[in-house]
């Protein structure tokens, strides 16, 4: 007999590195509906070591990363132990953790996710779930997007989940079957060229607004053979370090106007992404914070309702869901979507590791 309510830590670092985001959710589930309430939350941002660290893992040898590998797992497992004495958390059911993204090629079935070592479970002292992509990516599928299952159980008021995160992305149902993919780049570029000015972010997007649209540039972007192709689809930063940014970088314009119209681009592709321009849509993860971003989506889907919610649901959302993840790998229950994925068929993904 499953148990009712759980208790869990849910853990996500994304591939803006704005930092691991730390969500205690308390799920219950009656009658077969789940609910949630997020209690304490944090994110913890990386220090400048590491994140020079994560920014060039991509170009490193295999030995390194091993070594990263491991020293990734200490840090993540030392950040969770400290947020669960800070917050005085007891009896958790599990610490559900997504570690981070270094490769995700999946066309070659290769996909790494740092700091999911079995060592984690006895540096937090807790059970912990974690590697929900690789076994999706031996089912042949594209090991991502895995957070629309969670977007159709707790989310399903919506005609769509956008997440502005690191790439933008989207789930929605269309004839019963949930479909999500990945739409295009996103903090990912944004944040590369503030850094460039001096900023972590483009705060509400005022440097992107202050810009002027560059019609070549945009055009080119559009044209990304990525755009093409049919979902099941996903993303990795490969694509923004060998395609995106090198396109970019033939432009010798201000910073100011390639922001201006990243932003058209972005936007313009969410727009072209969803099959329908009307109904509810739900946005999450650090772009909605972009005000210029989130007025040129409203310009592009006149017809769609933007919901803009809480903090703690922007900022949490993908750690809500990672929690919710490892609360179905427990129960032995789907918790990824083959219509989303590509892979062969539904299946029960990660691992479950004890402290011992």
């Amino acid at each position: 007999m499953f148990k009712e309510t759980y208790k869990v830590i849910g853990v996500m670092s994304g591939t803006s590195l704005d930092g691991i985001d730390l969500a205690h959710v308390h799920f219950s589930i009656v009658d077969g509906k789940w609910s949630f309430d997020i209690y304490e939350t944090e994110t913890v941002s990386y220090d400048n070591d590491w994140l020079n660290k994560l920014k060039t893992a991509i170009d490193f040898s295999e030995d390194k990363l091993i070594e990263l590998n491991k020293d990734y797992t200490v840090l993540l497992s030392n950040i969770i132990k400290n947020f669960i004495e800070k917050h005085q958390l007891q009896k958790l059911d599990a610490v559900c953790s997504h570690g981070h993204t270094i490769l995700h090629q999946p066309q070659i079935s290769v996909t790494l996710q740092i700091g999911n070592l079995p060592e984690i479970a006895n540096h937090c002292n807790q059970t912990v779930v974690c590697d929900f992509r690789v076994q999706d990516i031996l089912l042949g599928g594209q090991g991502a997007p895995l957070v629309p299952i969670g977007d159709r159980i707790l989310f399903s008021e919506y005609d769509f989940c956008l997440n502005l995160g690191g790439f933008s992305n989207v789930s929605f149902e269309q004839n019963d079957t949930r479909i999500a993919f990945d739409i295009s780049p996103v903090n990912t570029v944004l944040n590369f060229y503030a850094n460039k000015l001096g900023f972590d972010y483009d705060n509400k997007g005022q440097i992107a607004s202050s810009g002027k649209l560059n019609s070549d540039l945009l055009n080119e972007l559009n044209a990304l053979e990525y755009y093409k192709k049919q979902f099941p689809k996903s993303l990795g930063f490969e694509f923004v370090k060998e395609t995106v940014l090198p396109l970019i970088e033939q432009y010798n314009i201000p910073i100011e106007d390639k922001l201006n119209t990243l932003i058209e681009h972005i936007t313009f592709q969410i727009a072209v992404a969803l099959p329908n321009k009307k109904g509810k849509l739900l946005a999450t993860g650090g772009g909605s914070y972009n005000d210029f971003l989130i007025e040129r989506l409203k310009f592009w889907l006149p017809q769609l309702e933007i919901i803009i919610p809480d903090k703690k649901t922007i900022e949490f959302k993908e750690a809500l869901i990672f929690a919710l993840l490892g609360v179905l790998k427990l129960r032995n229950e789907i918790n990824v979507l083959a219509s989303v994925t590509g892979a062969k068929q539904n299946h029960t993904s990660g691992v479950v590791y004890y402290s011992s």
